[in-house]
């Protein structure tokens, strides 16, 4: 696994140093945080963990409300990538891809069905509910990119897919990160394959 470049592994915790993310692939320490672009969520401040309805501990669990500020002017489109950080993986696993989100201030509503999505981890076109193994914490990232171009590709599409779509259109990026600890519940079973 390659190592987190330093501009951005300064603005994660240790355990979310995953080299292979996609804003390590796709951003720099020019466009991070260029012209103010951040990303943020009214549910849960950085570093803070994930509440359980947004995981597997909890049946009717959605994906988190997600806000972000003004890109920097021309940017066309706004593209979310939330991944699992802590993975040992060669890639990190993909929980979200949203892309088709207007190029200004916006934000998704909590359990808002995005205008399109592609491929998580598990091949299914929706947010991957984290269900890690009992007393792990794993680190998810979600990662905002403001691009100049908008995107042509079809709903559906991979995570290697968005990258390759991405690479060299990008105008800004931002990251958030929560973690989640798999804890013990009555209702929680976790399933074959933990994320």
């Amino acid at each position: 696994m390659t190592e987190l470049p330093q501009w951005i592994a300064s603005k994660l915790p240790s355990g979310a140093r995953h080299g292979g993310l996609a804003i390590a692939r796709l951003g720099d320490e020019r466009t991070l945080a260029k012209g103010g672009f951040a990303l943020s969520s009214p549910a849960f401040a950085a570093g803070d963990q994930l509440d359980p309805c947004f995981t597997a501990k909890e049946e009717d669990a959605v994906a988190p409300p997600l806000e972000w500020t003004a890109p920097p002017p021309g940017s066309q489109e706004i593209v979310i990538v939330a991944e699992d950080a802590s993975s040992d993986a060669v890639e990190p696993q993909c929980h979200w891809l949203v892309w088709g989100l207007p190029g200004q201030k916006g934000k998704l509503l909590e359990g808002e069905t995005p205008p399109r999505t592609g491929k998580n981890a598990l091949g299914n076109s929706e947010w991957l509910l984290p269900n890690p193994p009992l007393g792990e914490t794993r680190h998810y990232v979600f990662q905002a990119f403001a691009t100049d171009l908008p995107l042509t590709t079809m709903p559906g599409a991979t995570r290697e897919d968005i990258i390759k779509a991405l690479a060299g259109s990008v105008t800004a990026c931002a990251v958030l990160n929560a973690p989640f600890t798999g804890t013990p519940a009555d209702d929680y079973a976790p399933a074959d394959d933990d994320f």
